[in-house]
């Protein structure tokens, strides 16, 4: 037990001493649960040892035994009561909570403070944050003001992620081709250690940074030195950050392209891909049918990301297209705007147009 005491020693409990409001409504939780639950282990261990004890074979007074007892009222209501009381308080605790703790919940009721929009990207293998307001990014490092609620949207560039600030509240998933959301806020200032918390392959556990909660002053110092040493995130600058690194350094981008979050969510920063919600549309309208085959390319966004085991990407061969008629002509050799979809509107990277039939 000493063993065991002094190698956790060094461990950090950011869960149950949180630096935020939402990790102290989840650290109420756990608590208010685990001492309810204690109510019938607690008692179960007791008994474990004293009955044994007390009705042991070789015991002298045996006046109390008694082989016809069949029935206790009392013994009853203890039996079924109590883990009935228990149940119900545990339900309405996990309701109240569970409501209150909503990520999608707004969490402008604790401060007048105006909220931080942050938008957050997880690459193989890092993480990417773009301050919208600010038209600033970072990769590997969230700064947030102190006492300011913090709003994030969250999308993923490849696998399933989840987003973790142990200090501050608790993981929410970032999913490719989907927009997630958590509301977070910092009560005091400080360095948080923040993770994925999901493998998602080799460089997973590299896949770490540090959550800066600071004065407002400080982080508009912050925001000027990234606008000072930071570099453009245009669309090309993104898709070579996309590429899976292990162990990225931090890194500044002094201006980000406006609508990249969104493209990102919607699969489509390389020019000329077909974003999600036009794919789904298409989809729902009929599809390209066979003169589509030939648009393939537009539509993949996988398999130009596969990667092996220790995250190289792999050069797989040109996919194998069937043969088409002479006189059907591939829109993907036409301009985006000219593209002649076998349906009555077209859709062309999140900009909707009437076309005649």
């Amino acid at each position: 037990m000493l063993l065991a005491a002094v190698s956790l020693a060094g461990c950090q409990y950011d869960v149950l001493v949180p630096k935020g409001w939402v990790g102290a409504e989840q650290r109420d939780l756990l608590i208010i649960s685990t001492l309810l639950m204690l109510i019938v282990i607690i008692p179960v261990l007791v008994m474990a040892v004293y009955f044994p004890i007390k009705y042991r074979a070789d015991r002298e007074d045996t006046s109390d035994y008694t082989p016809e007892w069949s029935h206790s009222t009392k013994l009853e209501i203890w039996v079924w009561g109590v883990p009935i009381a228990i149940v119900v308080a545990l339900g309405w605790f996990t309701a109240v909570y569970t409501h209150r703790l909503d990520p999608y919940r707004s969490l402008e009721h604790l401060t007048d403070a105006q909220p931080l929009e942050v938008q957050a990207v997880s690459l193989d293998w890092k993480w990417l944050f773009i301050y919208p307001e600010l038209g600033v990014a970072s990769v590997n490092e969230l700064a947030i003001p102190e006492g300011r609620p913090i709003n994030i949207s969250l999308s993923s560039s490849t696998v399933m992620n989840t987003f973790w600030v142990p200090a501050l509240g608790g993981m929410i998933y970032s999913m490719t081709g989907m927009e997630t959301k958590l509301h977070l806020i910092a009560d005091e200032t400080g360095t948080f250690a923040s993770r994925s918390g999901h493998y998602s392959g080799p460089g997973f556990d590299k896949m770490v940074f540090n959550t800066e909660s600071m004065t407002a002053t400080d982080f508009d110092s912050w925001v000027a030195k990234v606008r000072a040493e930071g570099d453009d995130l245009s669309a090309e600058a993104y898709l070579q950050l996309e590429k899976p690194v292990i162990d990225a350094p931090i890194s500044y981008y002094a201006s980000v392209d406006d609508g990249l979050f969104d493209r990102i969510v919607g699969m489509c920063v390389e020019a000329g891909k077909v974003c999600m919600a036009d794919m789904m549309m298409q989809d729902k309208m009929g599809g390209g049918g066979l003169a589509g085959i030939g648009d393939k390319d537009l539509y993949e966004y996988d398999r130009q990301r596969s990667i092996d085991g220790f995250g190289n990407p792999l050069d797989l061969p040109a996919p194998q297209l069937h043969s088409e008629p002479d006189d059907t002509q591939h829109m993907s050799a036409l301009d985006p705007a000219q593209r002649d979809y076998p349906f009555d509107m077209k859709y062309v990277c999140g900009q909707t147009e009437e076309k005649t039939i």
